[in-house]
């Protein structure tokens, strides 16, 4: 569920929904159905893979899944998952594939113009759901420090969502700076957004060294607590702050 379905099912409480993810079933109840978790799964396998892709080792497959889903948001290197998954690296590379092709995973490919001092191979793999990465997080209820990465989650999906057309990617080069999404319909002025679920945790270090490398592009800070847009100015830096129910509808 978006943000425009959560209006209309009159549930916008957004904590909530980072907690429950955006499956109906999971969201909109009173209670929060755990073990639905686990049967949406086994049917996504019984349905979904078996059908369309006759994948053979079940348990290895499931095990990198619930991987995929607990380091949702991180850099993907597929030679950390196939030891516990018990499968070859180019075995793994293809489950990875497979779950870009069914819409489980979202696979973020970095924003570069290869320069030597940029990250250009290495993506990072989002899960499709906030409710599943918080389930095979162990998550059951939501600390401070939680919200922060759900968030960046949650901005991916309504990104997606609204934007299909667009191409998204994230930026981040060899000293660790890292903007969490470069959106490209213009490689040459490319949209940098950063997530955020306080504004006060922003730093403008990672979108400075942005654009040293790509100076054209508007700035954007999208975050749950700014009501009323506003921007700000860090050096020759302008950054625009603004809630993403008004970034959603542009």
């Amino acid at each position: 569920m978006c943000l425009p379905d959560m209006d209309d099912a009159k549930r916008t409480d957004i904590k909530n929904r980072l907690l429950r993810g955006g499956l109906p079933p999971f969201f909109l109840p009173d209670k929060l159905p755990e073990r639905d978790f686990q049967e949406w799964m086994d049917a996504y396998w019984a349905k979904d893979i078996q059908e369309l892709f006759r994948l053979e080792r079940r348990d290895s497959f499931q095990r990198f899944t619930e991987l995929v889903m607990a380091q949702s948001g991180g850099i993907f290197d597929a030679t950390r998952f196939a030891r516990p998954c018990e499968v070859s690296r180019p075995t793994i590379s293809n489950y990875l594939r497979v779950l870009e092709a069914t819409f489980v995973a979202h696979v973020i490919r970095p924003f570069s113009s290869r320069r030597p001092t940029e990250i250009v191979s290495a993506p990072k793999v989002y899960g499709f759901d906030t409710g599943f990465t918080c389930y095979y997080r162990g998550w059951q209820d939501l600390r401070n420090d939680d919200f922060g990465v759900l968030w960046e989650h949650f901005v991916l999906n309504e990104i997606m969502a609204r934007s299909q057309n667009r191409e998204v990617f994230y930026w981040r080069d060899k000293r660790g700076h890292e903007v969490d999404f470069v959106v490209a319909t213009n490689r040459k002025k490319p949209l940098a957004i950063e997530c955020k679920w306080s504004a006060s945790n922003f730093d403008p270090a990672n979108l400075i060294a942005l654009r040293r490398q790509h100076p054209e592009g508007e700035n954007l800070v999208l975050t749950h607590d700014v009501e009323r847009a506003f921007s700000r100015t860090y050096g020759a830096l302008k950054v625009r702050f603004q809630s993403l129910r008004s970034f959603a509808e542009l």
